[in-house]
């Protein structure tokens, strides 16, 4: 699970502008002073902003749609020349920030660890001031669309995207019911094996899963949460954050950690960063205490279906006493090649302000290590000192996940991202693997009322279970 950062619902009032016919023509004339009002296109991403001192309203485009997005609204008054702080109606904000020159800005989404670049444009797309797809046959072209012009991994997947138009596009007319297009939609992107694709229809929902994996269900979690609250917690636990973690100082001085998802820590909200930031740093200050020495800790993140990926590296801050490199993030931003993407980010994990633990970690993952839960698990893999990963892959999902509109109110998940380690690799499909493989969660283990991951990670760390 990516925490979602856009909603739909808006009109297309605000781009009405004809066409731009090539990319070269976009950037228009730089001004005197630096500001974020005006037309933007991003790097990548495919979305067009249309910012005003009150509202900014997002579209995303491809070469043959522009569909609304979200409206968002001004927080504070505007300066000249300043960032730029925008309400989504979601709650959550994005932050409008002037480049070094007046063609460029950068946009930052809360919670996400990057930043979006911005390149003004001097006219909308030709699309934007165009009738709209719409129909069956609308939604199935946007939908494959979308797929062919932002994701990175077709090559990983081993899915010829152009043939899947071919195989399924001769299906779908105007009278193709929405059951059934759903059917087609779902089929297409079934074979990619990717938890980030879905394709949302009303009360139909679809999102892919690497096979041979189990998906992060709310069952599982509850009946994971039992076994190492019982078996291996002995009771001992105590819950932080609304439950979404669980620490327990074991005997012989190890200290266990269970973090259920970066997101949800503040009781009645799922998506809320501000307050799960505020609610995370709490729970860390009771867990990582001056008094408390630990000489080792188990971080389990077994069961993880994602949500932020800073709240992950909030974590990360409190596990080191100097910088390291997290990860470098970077965005596929050419529609018509698949291997060409933006100039990598680096994201530096940097010590908090804080009481933090610098001794050795064993770390517990599996196939419902999810997302966030994976970005977390990679950036400990340059952390100083000793990491020992312990259990099964990750599900192998790493992007942000753009959640794009389709016509008639349908819409669509798709990743476009890549998180390169240091030296360049990518661990989408497969996940990152563990140093010591162990079962995790499978009915023999279960039935057995057995954890043989946390048994190991206690013998890691010099304690026998």
């Amino acid at each position: 699970m990516r925490a979602p950062t856009l909603a739909a619902a808006l009109s297309l009032a605000l781009i009405t502008a004809p066409a731009l016919t090539a990319p070269a023509a976009t950037a228009a004339p730089a001004s005197p002073a630096a500001s974020v009002t005006g037309l933007w296109r991003t790097d990548g991403y495919g979305m067009v902003l249309s910012v005003q001192p009150s509202k900014a309203t997002l579209f995303q485009t491809t070469a043959i749609s522009c569909l609304p997005v979200d409206e968002a609204t001004r927080v504070g008054t505007p300066r000249p020349g300043a960032a730029a702080v925008y309400r989504l109606s979601d709650g959550n904000t994005i932050t409008l920030r002037p480049g070094g020159r007046p063609d460029v800005a950068k946009l930052h989404s809360v919670g996400s660890t990057g930043d979006l670049g911005l390149i003004r444009l001097a006219k909308a797309p030709a699309t934007c001031g165009a009738p709209q797809p719409s129909g069956p046959v609308g939604t199935f072209d946007v939908f494959w669309q979308t797929f062919a012009e932002n994701y990175p991994f077709f090559r990983q997947r081993h899915v010829d995207w152009a043939a899947q138009r071919r195989r399924y596009r001769p299906m779908v007319n105007a009278r193709t019911t929405d059951e059934r297009l759903f059917e087609i939609l779902r089929d297409m992107i079934e074979p990619l094996g990717d938890a980030h694709t879905g394709v949302f229809a009303g009360e139909r929902n679809f999102t892919g899963l690497r096979p041979g994996t189990q998906p992060t269900t709310r069952k599982l979690g509850a009946r994971v949460k039992e076994l190492i609250d019982r078996r291996d917690l002995r009771g001992k636990g105590k819950d932080y954050a609304a439950g979404q973690l669980t620490f327990a100082e074991l005997p012989g001085g190890v200290g266990y950690l269970r973090v259920a998802g970066f997101f949800g820590y503040e009781t009645g909200s799922d998506f809320d960063y501000a307050a799960d930031r505020a609610r995370l740093a709490q729970a860390l200050d009771a867990i990582i205490t001056p008094e408390r020495r630990m000489r080792g800790l188990i971080i389990d993140v077994r069961y993880n279906p994602g949500g932020y990926d800073a709240l992950g590296l909030q974590l990360a801050a409190r596990l080191t006493d100097r910088p390291f490199l997290a990860y470098r993030k970077r965005a596929r931003n050419d529609p018509g090649d698949a291997t060409r993407f933006t100039r990598p980010q680096p994201i530096t994990v940097r010590p908090a302000a804080a009481p933090r633990y610098t001794g050795p970690i064993a770390l517990l993952t599996s196939d419902t290590t999810n997302s966030a839960g994976e970005t977390f698990t990679q950036a400990l893999m340059a952390r100083p000192g000793r990491v020992v990963r312990i259990g099964q892959n990750t599900q192998g999902v790493f992007s942000d996940i753009m959640e794009c509109p389709l016509p008639n109110d349908w819409s669509l998940w798709v990743p476009n991202e890549e998180f390169l380690t240091r030296d360049g690799r990518t661990f989408d499909g497969a996940g990152v693997p563990p140093h010591i493989r162990t079962p995790v969660f499978t009915p023999a283990e279960f039935a057995a009322d057995r954890d043989s991951a946390f048994d190991r990670a206690l013998a890691v760390l010099g304690r026998r279970p």
